[in-house]
């Protein structure tokens, strides 16, 4: 078997659950706020005992969350994915700034919302001749979960990750009441049910309550339906 065949890899099943392989850790983390109310921080949480192979629920209605207990079947589970399949730098809007530029897709945005702080991270990637307005746009898109937003260097181009190892956490949001989506974090291998890749990144969210407009991924539909996942 090949390294790549035996490496951290999720299996999108058809109107079932995500099937992981790889033995990926998986633990919860909370959003934490800093004194202004603010998403700032991932605070974390439990640990779950690691396993070669799990399967995750993705329609939302599972008594054994995270875990699938087969309730898709049971809900004639709609799963059908929508994601577009293109690249992050085909479809990406950029937005350049003094010293550092950021590149947006919003359909991949889960609502965390660590983008919203000090004014914003659009209006403040304009201000990044300023060091610690620098440090605040790094932080603040080094945060966003889904990777919907990078950030780059405008001099050499380089973009700014989080050094990530493989990894699936569960996010809650206590502030919006809900459970958040599956962050998937360090380039995990993504495969949709009809065998196709989606495109390997540093940050991507899974939907996890079944209702995400953009499946696989998390559209922050969570937060709108008040998901409850008793975690």
């Amino acid at each position: 078997m090949s390294t790549r065949d035996s490496g951290p890899a999720i299996s999108v099943t058809s109107n079932g659950p995500y099937v992981v392989s790889g033995a990926i850790p998986l633990s919860i983390e909370t959003i934490g706020l800093n004194e202004k109310g603010e998403s700032w921080e991932y605070l974390p949480g439990r640990a779950f005992e690691v396993r070669p192979v799990y399967a995750l629920c993705r329609c939302g209605e599972s008594a054994n969350k995270p875990f699938c207990d087969g309730a898709h079947g049971a809900i004639s589970f709609d799963g059908t994915e929508t994601a577009s399949r293109a690249p992050f730098d085909e479809r990406a809007e950029r937005a350049p700034g003094q010293t550092m530029d950021l590149a947006d897709v919003p359909d991949l945005c889960a609502f965390a919302r660590f983008c919203d702080g000090s004014g914003s991270i659009w209006n403040l990637v304009g201000e990044t001749d300023s060091e610690p307005v620098r440090e605040l746009v790094k932080h603040e898109g080094t945060h966003c979960p889904s990777g919907r937003l990078v950030v780059s260097e405008t001099s050499t181009g380089a973009t700014i990750e989080p050094p990530y190892e493989p990894a699936i956490v569960l996010l809650e949001d206590p502030q919006k009441e809900c459970g958040g989506p599956i962050a998937v974090r360090g380039g995990i291998r993504i495969t949709s049910s009809d065998g196709s890749e989606y495109e390997v990144r540093n940050r991507m969210t899974l939907c996890r309550c079944g209702k995400s407009a953009n499946k696989p991924f998390c559209d922050g539909t969570h937060a709108d339906v008040g998901f409850v996942d008793g975690l």
